[in-house]
C-alpha cells in the first residue's frame, strides 16, 4: 500500500489502484430507500422490466463507495485540507448486486498554492472499476494538502 503523508507524494503522471469493495443487493436498496428511492434501486423485479434488466446501485451510491475507497487509500489523513470540487461525473455502466469495485486514481497535475503557501492542489481523476475491470463511474477532483514542511 503506497502512504500518502503530504502534497510532495502526489506526483503527476502516476496512477494508482486500490481497494476491493463487494457491493450487496441489501446496500443497494438500503441507500436508495434513503436518498435515491427510483423503483430500479428498490424492487429486483420491478428493475426487471426497466430498461436497465435489473436493480441497480444509485450513482450516488456508486460514488460514495468510491470515495469510502478514497478516504481509505489515497487522501493523506495528516495532510488532506478538503476539496473545493468535483467536476465531470460519469456514471458509465451499473453496478450490480454482486460487482467488485476497485478505484484507480490518476494524477493529472499538482501545483503550489500562490495565496496559501502552506499547501498545495492536486487535480485527479478517479475512475471506478467494476470486476472486469470496466469503468463504472469517472469524475475529475481537486484535492487540498498540506506541504510536507508544515506538517
Amino acid at each position: 500500500m503506497v502512504l500518502f503523508k503530504s502534497f510532495e507524494d502526489y506526483v503527476p503522471g502516476v496512477c494508482h489502484e486500490f481497494g476491493s469493495y463487494r457491493v450487496s443487493e441489501d446496500e443497494i436498496v438500503n441507500f436508495a430507500t434513503n436518498y435515491d428511492p427510483q423503483l430500479f434501486h428498490l424492487d429486483k423485479e420491478a428493475a426487471k422490466k426497466h430498461a436497465f434488466g435489473g436493480l441497480i446501485a444509485s450513482g450516488w451510491h456508486t460514488c460514495s463507495m468510491i470515495m469510502r475507497m478514497m478516504t481509505e487509500h489515497f487522501i493523506a489523513p495528516a495532510a488532506s485540507l478538503g476539496s473545493p470540487g468535483v467536476d465531470e461525473v460519469r456514471w458509465l455502466i451499473p453496478v450490480r448486486p454482486g460487482d467488485t469495485l476497485r478505484l484507480r486514481v490518476s494524477i493529472l497535475s499538482t501545483r503550489l498554492s500562490v495565496s496559501k503557501p502552506d499547501r498545495g492542489i492536486v487535480n485527479s481523476l478517479i475512475e471506478g472499476l467494476n470486476q472486469n475491470l470496466e469503468v463504472v463511474v469517472s469524475l475529475k477532483t481537486t484535492g487540498l494538502f498540506l506541504v510536507k514542511k508544515c506538517l
